[in-house]
């Protein structure tokens, strides 16, 4: 990623959504957006504000509410060489259109023999923290991950935000871009008005350290750095590792840096049984075990259906907890 001398905005995370789409609109006349009130509107989260107005009817689609068809309308039109990036108002209504993306957008290219590419950007706003009911605030990042022909990304910051979406959208295979939506408007991040990628696949160091290998993604990025920098008071030097991209998983960054360290705490805000922790605690034993000084810990959601608001706080991993979960690694 290269932005030297380019001109920069101070954008929030949904921002850098919405920027996102509109360079790849002006640059790539191919590209459209459809979904549920993203016209006119702009989005439940104003995602697509005011492009409707610049790009008009045929590239900016209010759909009905029917999930299935929408998902299943943006195969066909990315079959047929266009790029859509359909919108699902939150990743728990996403369900519905399961069966598009699983059993036709991941496996489009390997059935056809590669006569078809789906060149498809499924965005959704997911996980919890915004007090709404449980469809609203669901973590389901792994039942995407589980399925081949599927990319997965997760952003955590504005500026790689667009440079993920704008990679995801310029990609020949499907991808479900999940955003973060605790931290849509938390914090704002320098952004570069031109169009530039972030490679899918490339997870990013976010703090160095040399104790123990913290690895997270999206929201629970920002409280596992707060928390690495408090346990620096006490002497704990935490690497904490953004994977970004869930699938394809950067198992290179993930063994480097276990490998110096030998102990690992892996956050998620999704449940535990059946988490991506678990996956990468089995990468970490296949490639690694001899390196490894103690259990790998686990700092995550609940195995409950996402509570309502009294107990969000509690469900979701915060500093507190995050500190726990790194400190019972080190001191195995």
């Amino acid at each position: 990623m290269s932005t030297q001398d380019a001109n920069t905005q101070s954008l929030t995370l949904v921002q850098a959504v919405r920027d996102g789409l509109y360079g790849e609109m002006e640059r790539d006349e191919d590209v459209v957006v459809m979904g549920e009130d993203v016209g006119k509107n702009g989005g439940v989260f104003r995602a697509t504000q005011g492009l409707h107005e610049e790009f008009g009817d045929d590239r900016v689609i209010d759909t009905p509410l029917a999930e299935a068809g929408i998902v299943g309308t943006a195969i066909g039109m990315a079959a047929y060489g266009l790029r859509p990036v359909p919108e699902m108002q939150f990743s728990g209504f996403m369900y519905p259109a399961f069966d598009q993306i699983v059993s036709h957008a991941a496996r489009l290219r390997n059935r056809s023999r590669g006569r078809y590419n789906c060149p498809l950007t499924v965005r959704a706003p997911y996980g919890g923290g915004i007090r709404a009911p449980e469809h609203h605030s669901e973590s389901k990042e792994a039942f995407y991950v589980h399925e081949a022909g599927l990319k997965v990304v997760v952003p955590s910051t504005p500026k790689e935000t667009k440079g993920l979406l704008t990679a995801a959208i310029r990609d020949p295979d499907p991808v479900i871009f999940l955003e973060p939506k605790l931290i849509y408007r938390s914090f704002r991040e320098e952004v570069p008005d031109d169009p530039y990628t972030v490679e899918l696949g490339e997870a990013k160091v976010r703090r160095e350290g040399a104790d123990v290998s913290v690895f997270t993604w999206g929201a629970m990025t920002r409280p596992t750095v707060e928390a690495a920098e408090e346990l620096a008071e006490e002497g704990i030097d935490a690497e904490v590792i953004d994977l970004r991209t869930l699938s394809p998983m950067d198992t290179d960054t993930i063994v480097e840096s276990f490998k110096k360290t030998g102990r690992a705490t892996v956050v998620h805000e999704a449940p535990k049984t059946g988490g991506l922790a678990g996956e990468i605690i089995a990468t970490i034993q296949e490639e690694v075990l001899l390196y490894q000084e103690a259990p790998v810990t686990r700092v995550t959601g609940f195995d409950v259906p996402y509570p309502l608001y009294a107990l969000e706080d509690y469900y979701l991993p915060e500093p507190a907890r995050i500190k726990d979960g790194i400190r019972e690694a080190v001191e195995f």
